[in-house]
């Protein structure tokens, strides 16, 4: 697959894409898109060769087939968590976490597009100030601008997705920056006639906790009971 970077502006390929190639390079997860080469042609655009999702991304599948079944969701939401848990293992935070960067290949989820993704430092807790990525799936410190720790962002913006999966909506309007963060410091919402179930809710609620430092860490996510139940 090519993945061509002709129409983006020459900022964002002297600034993101380099990085972006740099942290690809270390990752190696099988949740996580191939980046096999890079070519340059003759008139300036960059071709990425990548792996093939064939499937689409999760964002297309839920606009064209509605809300998945929790036990599809959640076959998906787990793959999503293992890529995260390597990603921070290896001290990476994506930073840009949305159901158009979840590709579908067969029933196995890729994550791509390591745009805003940055490397954090080993030797102390890294708390940054910018804001990167979509606002829909952005959580209310990164919005607000408060210093705040890059892998607990992450954790927000996985509840996003994760609700966009089961309800085929978003949970906050982001229409209204202000409006979405007096949303985001209530507790979240599910439409009752999809019977997500309680457990289910209760990940959702613990994803989307408005208070970072009450946010669980993506290892605390992969032992909640949904994602070890069958």
């Amino acid at each position: 697959m090519l993945h061509l970077f002709s129409l983006v502006s020459v900022e964002f390929i002297q600034r993101f894409l380099p990085r972006e190639l740099q942290i690809v390079r270390t990752l190696d997860h099988k949740n996580i898109i191939r980046v096999y080469e890079t070519l340059e042609s003759a008139d300036g655009k960059i071709y990425l060769v990548m792996e093939l999702a064939e499937g689409g991304d999760v964002f297309d599948c839920v606009l064209n087939g509605g809300p998945l079944p929790e036990s599809r969701a959640k076959a998906l939401f787990r793959q999503m968590v293992e890529a995260i848990r390597y990603c921070h293992g290896c001290g990476v935070a994506h930073r840009d976490l949305k159901c158009e960067n979840a590709l579908l290949q067969g029933f196995n989820l890729k994550l791509t597009d390591f745009g805003f993704a940055k490397v954090l430092p080993k030797s102390c807790r890294e708390l940054s100030q910018t804001f990167c990525g979509s606002t829909a799936y952005a959580a209310p410190e990164v919005l607000q601008g408060i210093p705040h720790d890059s892998k607990k962002g992450d954790v927000w913006s996985m509840g996003v997705v994760l609700y966009v999966m089961l309800c085929a909506s978003l949970p906050f309007d982001d229409t209204d920056i202000p409006k979405m963060l007096w949303q985001q410091q209530k507790r979240v919402s599910f439409p009752t006639h999809l019977g997500i179930s309680a457990e289910c809710q209760d990940l959702l609620r613990r994803l989307l906790e408005p208070d970072m430092l009450l946010r669980p860490s993506i290892e605390e996510v992969s032992w909640h009971p949904w994602l070890a139940s069958t």
